[in-house]
């Protein structure tokens, strides 16, 4: 079977499980399975495809049928320019997340501390790592799972010669603040937010095979919020900020919660669709 014929094969069938980007997700595996960029669809859609990838290709969107992410099924995510391991232990970074990351670069400086809570893949930490010099990083996580996936991507992206510059990290098993030592000039955290109004509302990539610990916020969707902003300030060096994702109806209750907690400037930032998507405030000098 020839590259188009198979392309077209993979894009009908999830096309008719129900896939909303069946031609994309049958091209990436496609090109995932026989290490091909996207101009081979259209330059060299002639050629044969090996028995052993025909296969390997075949078995993958079968599990894309299934609903499996296809994130799981080649095991990575782009996010910020690079490239993340990713299981089913962890959230698959996504695009939305960038916005906070971009939110606190603008505020980060080299040589910075930062704690970044329920640290998942380390997708946050590590990149804020990556673009800035000298800082130090310290994630916390409670699944062992996922700090394992955050080490390896650690190890990946800012390991040898490249640590000398970017600066120290680290990862540790904490219950929310419980093993964090020391104060920060900035903590960030991308909680599990969702409510229990919500988790039936879920596509089935996410609500299957996501792992539950990293989604469910409690009844209201802000229980992590209530117990990070009420510990925070005292992990904060006087000037320090904290700064959150937030799902899109969040803002406000997430907002008053920093507010009274004695946070200064809070702040909310928008999406690329226009949503809010992040909440930062400051901790006074007091």
């Amino acid at each position: 079977m020839t590259y188009e014929e198979l392309y077209h094969r993979g894009r009908e069938r999830l096309a008719a499980a129900g896939i909303a980007e069946a031609g994309l997700d049958a091209r990436l595996l496609l090109e995932y399975v026989c290490g091909t960029d996207r101009n081979a669809l259209l330059v060299h859609g002639d050629r044969p495809v090996e028995n052993g990838n025909q296969a390997a290709y075949e078995e993958l969107i079968s599990g894309r049928e299934k609903r499996i992410p296809l994130q799981h099924l080649t095991g990575t995510q782009e996010f910020m320019g690079l490239e993340f391991q990713v299981n089913e232990a962890v959230l698959i970074p996504r695009q939305d997340t960038e916005i906070l990351v971009e939110e606190v670069l603008r505020n980060l400086h080299d040589g910075m501390r930062i704690l970044d809570m329920c640290t998942g893949s380390g997708c946050i930490l590590i990149s804020l790592l990556h673009y800035t010099n000298d800082c130090e990083g310290v994630g916390l996580d409670i699944s062992e799972a996922a700090l394992a996936v955050a080490e390896k991507n650690a190890a990946k992206l800012l390991g040898g010669k490249m640590q000398e510059r970017h600066g120290k990290i680290r990862f540790v098993q904490s219950d929310l603040f419980q093993k964090a030592e020391g104060k920060f000039d900035i903590i960030t955290c991308n909680p599990p937010y969702i409510s229990r109004a919500e988790l039936d509302t879920l596509m089935p990539e996410v609500g299957r095979y996501e792992p539950a610990e990293a989604l469910y916020g409690g009844e209201d969707g802000l229980f992590f919020y209530r117990k990070i902003v009420e510990e925070s300030r005292k992990h904060l060096y006087g000037g320090g900020m904290l700064f959150f994702e937030i799902g899109w109806q969040q803002a406000g209750e997430v907002c008053r919660l920093m507010e009274r907690a004695g946070f200064e400037a809070v702040a909310v930032v928008k999406d690329y669709a226009g949503l809010d998507r992040v909440v930062y405030g400051s901790r006074g000098f007091e």
